[in-house]
Parts: structure tokens; C-alpha cells; sequence
């Protein structure tokens, strides 16, 4: 599993090439499932996000069958990553109380006093911005929803954040995916995208290590 994953980030344009070949417009519902999945289950935060928005603007640039739209995969994406959210969230809200009700040691109700004020104040910056950064994305909106965050904000930010981030990665791909340079080595922007996507979990992780190591 984790041998194919890492062939099929390397290779991505060629891999979505073959399946567009191999299953046509059923493209579309595969591509939906894997961004509702990585958006949308807390469990799939592996999933490809923003190499795979990538790659499809890439590939649709480039398909002379007209089968894979750009402006149609945006509108498909955008609603799977907003709907992937808006179930994140329902399950956040639906198991956060009895969760935090007091029965279970390490999840005491001031956690979620906590989490609720923090987006009381903070949550809808942190939803759209949480779009652009990989593992975070797949948890917040899980954590606004056990913070009960009010739905009306969080679906206001929920669809601004999911239309921003895949229109600015598929419509990257599909206006720099093809420039040779990028082309020639498709697989190492897919590792550059992911690896400037980590970059600020990895620092925000260093920093929290830091401050919470003891002193020498």
C-alpha cells in the first residue's frame, strides 16, 4: 500500500492519464471520493490532497478527449472538499459531548471549554487556512465540531477555504503543470508541493517540542 502511494505521488500525471483512459468521465467520482475521504475521515489524512488537485489541472490541461474540464473538476472537488468537511464536522459535533462528558479521565470538560472559545474567536480563520495545510486540514474541522462551533460560520469558511484551495492548486497544475521544466520532473514538484505543505506543521511541531523540552 505504501509502495503503490509513493509510486503513484512520483508519477502522478502518468497515473491519472491511464485511469482518465481506463474509466472516462467515472474519472470524476473517483477523483470526489479521494478528496471527500482525505477532507473528510480523520483516518485518511495520508490521502494525496494538493499534489492530486495538482495533477488533475496537469492532466486536464492536456486531455484532447475533453472527458477531464477543468472548470468541471474544480466545481466536483470544491463540493467533495466542502462536503468532506461538513461531515468531519457533524461527527465532531455528534461525538464531542458524550465524549468530554466526564467519564473518561484524559478527556476532561475543560478541553472542550477550551476548544470551544478558541473558535469562538479564532475558528473561522483556522478552517480556511487549515485547507492549505496537509494532516490539519483532515482534523479541524473534526475539532470545530467537538468545539461546537456555530455551523453557520463554520459552513461560511468551510466553502470559501474548499473553493480557494482547489482552485488554486488545480488551475496551477493546469496553467504550470505542462511547462517542460515541471514536466521533465513531474515527481520532484509533486515531493516540492507536499513538502512546502508540511513545512509549517513541521515548524509549529518543532517550536511546541522546543518550548515544551526541559531546560538544559
Amino acid at each position: 500500500m505504501i509502495a503503490w502511494l509513493i509510486d503513484f505521488v512520483l508519477h502522478l500525471d502518468s497515473h491519472l492519464t491511464a485511469l482518465l483512459v481506463q474509466v472516462g468521465a467515472w474519472t470524476y467520482p473517483i477523483l470526489f471520493a479521494v478528496i471527500f475521504a482525505e477532507t473528510g475521515l480523520v483516518v485518511a489524512p495520508f490521502l494525496p490532497g494538493d499534489s492530486l488537485l495538482f495533477g488533475v489541472g496537469a492532466v486536464a490541461a492536456v486531455d484532447t478527449s475533453g472527458t477531464l474540464s477543468a472548470p468541471l473538476a474544480t466545481l466536483v472537488l470544491a463540493l467533495a472538499a466542502v462536503l468532506g468537511n461538513t461531515v468531519n464536522y457533524g461527527v465532531g459535533r455528534l461525538v464531542g459531548p458524550p465524549a468530554f462528558s466526564g467519564r473518561y479521565r484524559l478527556l476532561k470538560v475543560d478541553y472542550l471549554h477550551r476548544t470551544h472559545a478558541f473558535f469562538m474567536r479564532h475558528g473561522g480563520k483556522a478552517i480556511a487556512l487549515s485547507r492549505f495545510l496537509p494532516i490539519i486540514r483532515t482534523c479541524m474541522p473534526f475539532v470545530a465540531g467537538v468545539g461546537q462551533m456555530p455551523y453557520g460560520r463554520f459552513q461560511g469558511y468551510n466553502v470559501l477555504g474548499g473553493v480557494a484551495w482547489v482552485s488554486l492548486f488545480l488551475w496551477g497544475g493546469y496553467f504550470f503543470g505542462n511547462v517542460p521544466l515541471v514536466k521533465r520532473n513531474f515527481g520532484l514538484v509533486t515531493l516540492i508541493i507536499i513538502g512546502v505543505s508540511l513545512l509549517p506543521v513541521a515548524i509549529a511541531f518543532l517550536r511546541r517540542h522546543r518550548t515544551h523540552s526541559p531546560a538544559p
